[in-house]
């Protein structure tokens, strides 16, 4: 058994002990932190990208739901917890990203361990890009198939592995579209063209994704055309769309096998029917409103030229996530004390979320912040990297 207090005393040594500290929601994200007196700050570490958690269109149809049909679901999807609203939510996801048909998960985690142990065994290989959350990590362990991880983005070496490693039973390539924490973009349609070649599954993780791009929202593989050559298309609610929960959107028979083989669904209590209908609600949202999304890359655009002017060199990306790497985790934790200081929550981002040596500060865009929002973030940012 594990030695608790030396654990936690080695973890606390290194910079690497977690804690949690409640905050206070202000609105127009801002936040106040616990024992922080009223003093809110700018929060920049926050997924909400398109500002739905907050919208009136969401509260309407949470608060509809709550009412006529109670706080919870009840049991789980198989037994009584089927409610129409589910079948509504995942009819629109499956438009969303041109599907023939979704499922709904209790998270993003959720699905993706039940995802891929259903999908893959002992007898099968995954091909998972070094970077990839911890979810599909571990979805790729609990199913007992051979994990083959290729270097982050690297299609050449994947090409590589799959030369040396592809064989004849099943396998399944795995990838996100847009990287977490270091919110770079993975090349869809090189993958596609590598995946039909060597004849694997492709799943995409698109959590990160979902409602900031494609013409209608419906992501990166919308954006660059690939729905039809990715087989699963994953995310989740949490984010883009201010909700919970999570989805993956197939082909009518691989959902079909889904709800028969995927234990994380199987054994779990359905979404609560007011959290299904506020995900339905920014699902047709994101449709109906594309101006909430050019709103943010506009906002987007404005922080990462506020940086460069100020005479920032390192890499912004292209997406909302932008990751000011650091290194070691305590000079982390010092930058983002600094810049609580002076108003803005960016989150430092230590191993084992990322690797070892590329401790950061990890900022969200979000719809949320005015221009004076971003110059007064920008200019904090670059002012606290030369101390």
């Amino acid at each position: 058994m594990v030695d608790l207090k030396a654990w936690l005393s080695r973890q606390r040594e290194g910079e690497g002990l977690r804690s949690l500290r409640p905050v206070i929601r202000r609105g127009k994200g801002r936040i106040t932190l616990a024992g922080d007196g009223d003093r809110e700050l700018l929060d920049f570490s926050s997924n909400d990208y398109l500002a739905l958690a907050e919208h009136p269109a969401l509260i309407a149809a949470a608060q509809q739901a709550l009412s006529r049909f109670g706080a919870g679901s009840g049991a789980a999807r198989l037994m009584s917890g089927d409610l129409a609203v589910h079948h509504e939510l995942e009819e629109a996801v499956a438009r969303l990203k041109g599907k023939e048909a979704a499922l709904t998960f209790g998270s993003g985690y959720m699905a993706n361990i039940g995802i891929i142990p259903a999908l893959v065994d002992r007898h099968d290989l995954i091909f998972s890009d070094r970077l990839n959350h911890a979810s599909i990590h571990d979805g790729c362990r609990l199913s007992g198939a051979r994990l083959v991880r290729f270097r982050h983005n690297d299609l050449n070496h994947l090409e590589d592995l799959l030369k040396e490693k592809r064989g004849r039973g099943s396998a399944l390539i795995v990838v996100e579209s847009i990287y977490s924490m270091d919110g770079d973009r993975c090349p869809l349609r090189e993958l596609v063209e590598l995946k039909e070649r060597f004849g694997c599954l492709l799943m995409v993780d698109e959590a990160h994704a979902t409602g900031v791009f494609g013409q209608n929202g419906g992501g990166v593989i919308e954006e660059d055309g690939v729905s039809g050559g990715v087989d699963l298309a994953m995310g989740t609610f949490g984010k883009a769309l201010g909700s919970y929960g999570a989805y993956v959107a197939g082909n009518r028979e691989m959902i079909d096998y889904l709800v028969n083989r995927a234990r994380s669904f199987i054994f779990s209590t359905a979404l609560p029917p007011a959290v299904a209908a506020a995900s339905l609600a920014a699902v047709r949202l994101i449709r109906q409103e594309p101006d909430l999304r050019h709103e943010l890359h506009e906002k987007i655009t404005c922080f990462k030229a506020l940086l460069r002017t100020g005479g920032c060199g390192a890499d912004l990306g292209p997406s909302q996530i932008i990751p000011i790497l650091i290194g070691e985790s305590g000079a982390a934790l010092h930058k983002a004390d600094l810049l609580r200081k002076q108003g803005i929550f960016a989150t430092a981002v230590r191993p084992p979320t990322v690797p070892d040596g590329t401790a950061r500060l990890r900022f969200s865009i979000t719809r949320h912040h005015s221009t004076a929002d971003l110059a007064q973030a920008a200019k904090a940012l670059l002012e606290i990297m030369d101390t």
